[in-house]
């Protein structure tokens, strides 16, 4: 038995028959997904901005939590559609919501990988962002991105005791890593993907959810490397938790960050 094993049951042997994995159904599900992201903040965010807002970059973040809102409501109706029942033992099955496993049989250490990959994505990131920084291209993209749309733009005096701030940053969170995106790239369509495209299902869902960041298109080539850090092991464990816990580090990072933001601006 391989180390990705595409014997394994993605539905349980009762549930109706699903319709084709394909490229094509793929590609429909991430640009219903990637195409209201920037919509969002390239044409509603600007309309929505009152002139004068000292922290406009909150209506740009607000909309892209909307965004990921949806991705979670995207990911019942594609489940809907492959007629996976609504229960939990199916849905675990269906979206790999299981102990990670190693030819077969369970591997709870695989767990211990998480702050490897994270820092390896961490790294990575740092990397191939600055390089495309460097870059002609790297430039005039960061040239022409709209001042909202940078989150450290928001480390002003202005977000003093702006509680409101975290409460939008732990929300965000809950649909950045757990309900939207999470579940729709790594639960959703890695399984999907890996009937599609075999054991090279984790390259091209780490393309495809770098792709999908056309709202950050300044720095979407530096992602590249953690998401391919987040669907790399969650295919090889067969675990979406894995890509969960990795992204989710991220999360941690964010709060921590928002937290020093609200109470170091009131010191």
């Amino acid at each position: 038995m391989s180390a990705i094993d595409r014997s394994h049951a993605l539905v349980p042997v009762s549930a109706p028959a699903r319709p084709a994995s394909g490229t094509a159904a793929i590609l429909v599900i991430w640009l219903a997904a990637a195409a209201p992201m920037a919509v969002l903040a390239w044409v509603v965010a600007p309309r929505l901005i009152a002139p004068g807002d000292p922290l406009p970059g909150l209506v740009f973040w607000r909309l892209m939590v909307v965004g990921m809102a949806w991705q979670g409501m995207l990911s019942v109706i594609v489940l809907k559609l492959e007629g996976v029942p609504f229960r939990p033992a199916a849905l675990a099955r269906r979206l790999w919501l299981a102990t990670p496993t190693w030819r077969g049989r369970p591997a709870i250490a695989a767990f211990l990988l998480v702050p490897v990959f994270a820092a390896v994505g961490f790294v990575g990131d740092d990397a191939a962002g600055a390089w495309f920084q460097g870059t002609a291209l790297g430039q005039a993209l960061a040239a022409h991105t709209p001042s909202f749309a940078f989150i450290e733009h928001l480390a002003t005096p202005e977000a003093r005791g702006r509680w409101d701030i975290l409460a939008l940053a732990v929300v965000s969170s809950v649909f950045n890593y757990g309900l939207g995106e999470a579940l729709l790239f790594h639960g959703v369509l890695l399984p999907r993907m890996e009937k599609a495209w075999g054991r090279w299902a984790w390259l091209g869902n780490g393309v495809l959810f770098t792709a999908y960041h056309a709202h950050k298109f300044w720095i979407m080539p530096g992602l590249l490397i953690s998401c391919l850090c987040y669907s790399l092991p969650a295919q090889i464990f067969r675990s979406s938790w894995l890509a969960v816990l990795i992204h989710a580090v991220e999360g941690v990072v964010l709060i921590v960050a928002v937290l020093a933001v609200i109470l170091g601006a009131a010191v």
